[in-house]
């Protein structure tokens, strides 16, 4: 799948968020703030994906 340089730019803008979520959750594990950041990671996921998806059914340089 060929994509654009916006495609790769999203994705790594929220890989980026999720990577930085799922950090504090390991680092205070066990906790009530890593818990919420470990669901924030997941939620961010979904986001992505309908981000992600959104984005290549508009742009036409991603449906070429």
């Amino acid at each position: 799948m060929r994509t654009c340089d916006r495609f790769g730019r999203i994705k790594s803008g929220f890989e980026r968020d999720i990577r930085f979520q799922l950090g504090h959750a390991e680092r205070h594990e066990g906790s009530g703030p890593a818990k919420a950041s470990a669901g924030l990671a997941k939620a961010m996921r979904v986001n992505m994906a309908r981000a992600l998806s959104i984005h290549y059914s508009k742009c036409r340089l991603c449906r070429r």
